[in-house]
Order: structure tokens, then sequence, then C-alpha cells
């Protein structure tokens, strides 16, 4: 397995499991996911979609090879936590949330940009990036759809709109500036 490749992917994303799924976990879950996308369903049939599950669960049902997937994984992981920390505290509930907003918007900027042919992100993904419960997401994705920023799939996966592609550029730099000042030591 190589690390470049591990790097460009989330097998667990791609299976919608956590990663502390069992084998029989991932077992179960691509016996339900394999017919849906398999290229001779005339309905759902994905073919891409069916590769890539495929390969995902290869991955991870093999102990050697999810092993060293997984530190990739962990080490990626940080990286995106890195991402979202914040050393200043937000100086009301709306600061915060509007943060959260931002921080979803540019994570979904960055998917569609960085993997066009996957462009979407599950709710369980959002809420590791933000560090945030679903609960307490479910009232910012509320309010990105309503203002038609995000787009929820039938799979319940969310992508940025080309509205909220807009949004994060037209408000880049207002949000690093806001960024910059919680950052910097009072």
């Amino acid at each position: 397995m190589e690390e470049e490749s591990t790097n460009d992917c989330d097998y667990y994303e791609r299976l919608q499991i956590s990663a502390n799924a069992e084998p029989d976990t991932i077992h179960r879950v691509y016996r339900l996911l394999a017919p849906r996308f398999h290229p001779d369903n005339l309905e759902t049939g994905d073919e891409s979609r069916f590769r890539s599950i495929t390969e995902a669960y290869h991955i991870l049902i093999d102990p050697e090879k999810r092993a060293q997937y997984d530190i990739v994984h962990e080490r990626r992981r940080h990286l995106r936590w890195q991402l979202v920390s914040h050393s200043g505290r937000a100086e009301n509930d709306f600061d915060a949330e509007q943060m959260v907003r931002l921080t979803i918007l540019e994570v979904l900027y960055a998917q569609r940009r960085t993997e066009p042919y996957e462009p979407s992100l599950s709710q369980p993904h959002l809420e590791e990036v933000t560090g945030k419960p679903r609960e307490h997401l479910e009232f910012t994705i509320w309010y990105l759809l309503q203002k038609k920023l995000i787009s929820r799939s039938d799979n319940m996966n969310i992508s940025i709109t080309a509205d909220g592609v807009e949004y994060i550029e037209q408000n880049y730099r207002a949000a690093l500036q806001t960024r910059r000042l919680q950052a910097a030591p009072q």
C-alpha cells in the first residue's frame, strides 16, 4: 500500500463507518453498499463509486493493510484538527457560530476543488473536522442549507454550492482577519 494513495482518500468515509468499526461491521456495510453501486444495477449503479468502496473494503478488511492505513489516517486527522483549532475564544455564541459556518464552507470548498468527482462529505466527517457533535451542527447545517450555500444529496452527504463558493471567496479576507484577531493575545 502506498502512503501517497492513502493520503488522497478516507476509506472510512467512503464506507461511511467509524474508524473504530469492527471487521464484521466493515463486511456488513460493504455487502449493503456494493450491490447498490454495482455497475450492473440499472437504477443506482455507479462504477466509480463501486470501485471506490471496493478499494476501501479491501484495505480495511485486511488487518495488516488497515494498520498501515490507520497510521496515515491518524496523521491526516491531526492535520485537519490543526486547520480548525483556534487559540482564541469567540466573544459570544454568534461569533462561535459564524466561525463554525466558515469552517464548514472552507472544508467543503477545499473538498470540491481537490476532489471534483467526490465533492461531498458526510455529516460525521464534518463533525470530526469541526470538533462539534451532531446536535451542535444541526443548526449550522440548517442555516447553510436555507441560505443555499450548501446542498445535501440523497445519501445525506453535504457539498458546497456555487453560491457557497461565491460567498466564501467574497468573504475570505474578512474571515481571515477575524481569525487573526481572535488568535491575537489579549
